[in-house]
């Protein structure tokens, strides 16, 4: 198994200039580790570890998270590293709200292809969650072995979009490979942010919400729902190739009846235009472009392939950052639209803690599709859960405004963040950061 392994500790004020005349600097020491995993033949994973970094508290006493981006395609190195909840934002200033002040994170490329992970062959992408799944579990049974000052650290898998679908599959594989012995680790939980664990559920929502929200007339919410109830049948007719084709579709019948809402917060600035393409699924590649390439834009790509390239000083002159993840977007295809609420279901039932949350502005996975999956759930407790009372939550004692609501029962709990769409921590920094809090110091259970 091949790994590299690089550990890089920046220093007071400490300037690394780099051949491009960017520079990285950082006003408090920042200790990190990076490197490769090779996860299956052919397939290189990348990832990178952010020590926590809190002046009243040494990293061993605070948790450890990994961070997955969804896609998938999207690099939670790079976009949600330097987008969202990283020490510097992609103009390498400082971010306030960095997850560092709650836990030491974890970022992983993942699926293979992903960011700064490759392959060097075509057969060796991902096409299903089991894979997903497997692979994961390679790269933490390595991470483990050579960190074992993590091994008995609370460890957390954070996620958001279709990260969340992939953080349920490789949350049970963990589950189940702690209790045969196989690895070390102190697994306490998973969060799934706006999370793809139910298309359907998300895709018969979007018109009742758009038309709950004024942004559909009356016509526009038949022609929506008409173009979602095709996408019901064919995923109930287990035909998940068609029901991905009729998702696009529908996406379509929303943009032209909504002029072109963003999908990632209806009241942000509309979705950029989309490309020609030749491309033999054009509808696939449009469902590509409307979500994952927005995540490799021109000043994240410069940084990236510029910068922390040179930086990282272990990425082979053949990979690109980001330069595979249309091909890691359309060999996942056929697994797009399988539910995986099952699995959720496996998780609760193992006594995993299961955090859910969500943005109040997303649109392609709404709260109100989030809630409906959420009542499919076969859990013995649904009902206790569900007969709990939404709670206000603020983002200090100071504060008079509403942030967020939650609740929780036992083992699951929900929270709904205001003001935010899809990148919640984007959106709304202090309050994802107080959840963080929340979730890993269990003060919701």
């Amino acid at each position: 198994m091949e790994l590299l392994l690089r550990q890089h500790v920046i220093l007071l004020l400490f300037l690394l200039t780099l051949g491009s005349g960017a520079v990285i600097k950082q006003s408090k020491e920042q200790k990190e580790a990076w490197g490769y995993v090779t996860v299956r033949s052919n397939a290189h994973m990348f990832w990178w570890l952010y020590y926590a970094n809190n002046s009243a508290k040494n990293f061993t006493e605070l948790p450890l998270i990994m961070w997955l981006q969804g896609g998938p395609g999207a690099s939670g190195c790079g976009f949600g590293n330097f987008e969202e909840i990283g020490p510097l934002d992609v103009e390498l200033k400082p971010r306030n709200t960095t997850w560092l002040q709650a836990a030491s994170v974890l970022f992983v490329d993942n699926p293979v292809g992903t960011g700064f992970s490759y392959t060097n062959d075509s057969n060796a992408f991902a096409k299903d969650l089991s894979t997903v799944s497997s692979d994961m579990l390679v790269l933490l049974k390595e991470f483990f072995r050579l960190n074992k000052e993590f091994q008995t650290i609370p460890f957390y898998i954070f996620s958001e979009s279709y990260g969340g679908k992939m953080a349920a599959g490789i949350a049970l594989e963990l589950y189940k490979a702690i209790h045969d012995g196989s690895i070390e680790c102190n697994f306490a939980g998973a969060a799934l942010g706006d999370s793809w664990i139910s298309p359907v559920d998300s895709v018969l929502s979007w018109g009742p919400y758009l038309y709950s929200t004024s942004l559909l007339d009356d016509q526009g919410l038949v022609e929506v729902t008409a173009a979602a109830k095709k996408v019901m049948n064919a995923v109930n007719e287990g035909q998940y190739t068609l029901a991905t084709e009729l998702w696009s579709q529908t996406e379509e019948v929303i943009e032209q009846n909504t002029d072109n809402v963003n999908f990632y917060n209806i009241l942000a600035k509309k979705s950029p235009d989309l490309k020609a393409s030749k491309h033999e699924n054009i509808h696939l590649i449009k469902l590509y472009q409307r979500h994952v390439e927005r995540l490799h834009k021109d000043s994240l790509s410069d940084l990236m392939n510029g910068p922390i390239r040179k930086k990282l000083r272990v990425i082979p002159d053949s990979v690109t950052w980001g330069g595979q993840s249309e091909e890691v977007f359309l060999h996942m295809a056929k697994d797009f639209m399988k539910p995986v609420i099952h699995i959720v279901d496996a998780l609760l039932a193992a006594n995993v803690n299961v955090t859910v949350y969500n943005g109040q502005l997303d649109l392609i996975v709404d709260t109100m599709g989030q809630e409906a999956w959420v009542r499919k759930l076969k859990w013995p407790k649904l009902k206790q859960f569900s007969q709990q009372k939404w709670k206000a939550l603020y983002v200090s004692p100071e504060s008079s405004e509403t942030a967020a609501f939650h609740k929780s029962y036992e083992n699951l709990a929900f929270y709904w963040i205001l003001k935010a769409g899809h990148m919640v921590p984007s959106d709304q920094g202090d309050m994802a950061l107080k959840m963080v809090r929340m979730v890993t110091q269990q003060k919701h259970w």
